[in-house]
C-alpha cells in the first residue's frame, strides 16, 4: 500500500512539473514575436550556418530567404492580431482555408527549390531530413492540442 501511495505522489509531481515547463513555452515565444523581421532572419541564417556549415555566399542568399519569410510572418501576425483586437476575427471558409493552404504550398515548393539550387547536396539533404523532423514535431504538438480539448 505505502508504495502504491509513493508511485501516486512521484507521479502527480512528475505532472506538476511537466505542466510548469509548458507554461514557460508562451512566454518564450512572446519574446519572440518582439524581434524584427531583421533579427529574426539573422538569427535563422545563423542556426543554419551552424547547422549546415554554410559558406558567405551561402549565408548571403539565404539570409535573403530567411529575411522574406520573416517579413511575410511578421505582416500575417500583425494582420491576425488586428483582425483579433478589432473583434472582426472570424473562422475562415473552406474556400479561404483551401486559398490559404493552396499558398502556404506554393511557399514551401519554391523555398524548397531555391534550398536546391544554394546548398550541395549533403547540404540539401541534412536541410531535407531536418524540415520533415520539424514537420512531425509540429504534427505530434498539433495532435496533443486536439487531445486536450
Amino acid at each position: 500500500m505505502r508504495k502504491l501511495i509513493v508511485i501516486a505522489i512521484a507521479l502527480i509531481s512528475i505532472q506538476a512539473i511537466a505542466q510548469t515547463e509548458r507554461r514557460d513555452r508562451p512566454e518564450r515565444a512572446q519574446k519572440m514575436s518582439n524581434l524584427s523581421a531583421e533579427e529574426m532572419a539573422t538569427l535563422r541564417t545563423k542556426k543554419m550556418t551552424l547547422f549546415l556549415d554554410l559558406n558567405e555566399s551561402q549565408q548571403k542568399e539565404i539570409h535573403k530567404i530567411n529575411l522574406e519569410n520573416a517579413t511575410l510572418h511578421k505582416t500575417m501576425m500583425e494582420e491576425r492580431k488586428t483582425r483579433k483586437s478589432n473583434g472582426t476575427a472570424q473562422r475562415p471558409t473552406k474556400e479561404e482555408r483551401l486559398k490559404l493552404e493552396n499558398a502556404k504550398l506554393d511557399r514551401k515548393i519554391a523555398m524548397k527549390a531555391k534550398m536546391k539550387k544554394i546548398l550541395d547536396k549533403e547540404q540539401y539533404a541534412r536541410w531535407e531530413k531536418a524540415q520533415l523532423k520539424m514537420a512531425s514535431k509540429r504534427k505530434d504538438k498539433k495532435r496533443g492540442m486536439n487531445r486536450k480539448k
